[in-house]
């Protein structure tokens, strides 16, 4: 299979210029100028080539809640979104807590085509908050555990943890949320806990992700680890980057005050936020009418983003595809992120300067919950290629 794109802008973390791509047999073999190959070919006509993005955090809801989204789904709204990748949380039914259920997700997602899968073993077994005696049976395919959703209570169990996790060479996704107290203070929830797993990660030496940090505090101590040697990295939503808790709309961390949303833009700017993750989360009409969290987001993550972080907060292309390509496919250890020869050809085009209003009814994902509804952003997904093939087009 062989692919030539031509009359680009090639933009990735490193590089913005125009010229051609030639991919063969899923990698990238040729970058330069005016390239001309006997194959396949499409004109980008000066529209932007950025590395196909990779979702850090991201809920399918297969097995158990398919009402919600299935593997199919979720790998239609991803590629529509400009997603090839994805990290899938074990909050699924049953838990996923062994190999059988992650075979089950990896080998749908290859049956099915579209993008690449790394499911999440969860960090007790089936979240019963105490038992982590599954961790023995995992293969070293594993690349995460996270209770994501509960988060671990019990700090000798989230020790205990950490030590399996540096012995296993996995990292641990954290879900930092005090149950004790969330119901009289979310914010102090979340910055106890993120205190307690950064200090847990100091004494095991053990790989520590924090997932959707949405308050300052947390950020500041996040930041003060990295600075200290700590083996910690963080990824923060578009929704905590772009909208006020006065939205009055259900995620979980909430939605924080004006000053929270400017310091996690600053963070970015100053490289201590590694990643940008989805945290997509499909939710029936039913269940988010009975206030269930989340956002319905990979369709449309990009899009906000671009016109938040670029159009608006003066952060370059470079450093978005940075966050939402390059660090995320290193952190999961893949071959992805850049557009460089002997990547693979996992690519996405965009037309930046279109601007379109978000139509949540227009959804692939079955899930259309958004407070993206409605809203004028910029930078449209023209078409997502993986491994050089073409998997979304938006004609």
């Amino acid at each position: 299979m062989e692919l030539l794109i031509k009359n680009a802008i090639i933009v990735d973390s490193s590089q913005n210029f125009k010229g051609d791509v030639y991919i063969k047999d899923g990698i990238i073999r040729e970058i330069g100028m005016d390239l001309c190959k006997d194959c396949d070919s499409i004109d980008a006509k000066g529209n932007a080539l950025l590395p196909a993005f990779v979702d850090l955090h991201a809920h399918f809801r297969d097995p158990g809640y398919t009402y919600k989204e299935d593997i199919e789904t979720g790998s239609m709204a991803a590629v529509k979104g400009g997603y090839t990748m994805v990290n899938l949380m074990a909050n699924t039914n049953p838990v996923c807590s062994d190999m059988n259920t992650v075979d089950y997700v990896k080998s749908r997602a290859k049956d099915i085509n579209l993008i690449d899968v790394n499911q999440v073993i969860s960090i007790t077994d089936r979240f019963n908050g105490v038992d982590i005696g599954h961790l023995e049976d995992i293969d070293n395919s594993v690349k995460f555990i996270s209770d994501d959703g509960n988060g671990v209570q019990n700090s000798k169990v989230m020790l205990e943890a950490m030590i399996k996790a540096k012995e296993k060479g996995i990292t641990v996704l954290a879900h930092e949320e005090n149950d004790d107290i969330k119901d009289e203070d979310t914010r102090l929830a979340e910055n106890l806990m993120t205190w307690r797993d950064l200090t847990l990660c100091k004494v095991t030496g053990c790989k520590l992700h924090v997932t959707h940090v949405s308050t300052k505090e947390a950020l500041k101590d996040i930041i003060e680890a990295k600075k200290s040697g700590a083996k910690v990295t963080c990824d923060v939503t578009p929704h905590h980057i772009t909208l006020l808790k006065d939205e009055n709309y259900k995620v979980n961390p909430p939605l924080r005050e004006k000053e929270d949303m400017e310091f996690l833009i600053e963070s970015i700017k100053k490289n201590y936020v590694d990643v940008i993750a989805t945290d997509h989360a499909p939710h029936s009409k039913e269940d988010k009418i009975k206030g269930a969290n989340g956002i319905s987001g990979i369709e449309t993550a990009f899009s906000v983003c671009y016109t938040k972080l670029v159009k608006e907060s003066n952060i370059s292309l470079n450093k978005l595809t940075e966050i939402m390509s390059r660090n995320p496919a290193r952190i999961l250890g893949v071959n992805k992120g850049e557009i460089k020869i002997g990547f693979e050809g996992d690519l996405v085009l965009v037309n930046l300067n279109e601007s379109y209003k978000i139509d949540s009814s227009e959804f692939l994902s079955k899930g259309k919950n958004s407070p993206f509804h409605g809203k004028n952003v910029y930078g449209k997904i023209l078409k997502t290629f993986k491994g050089g093939e073409l998997v979304y087009d938006n004609r």
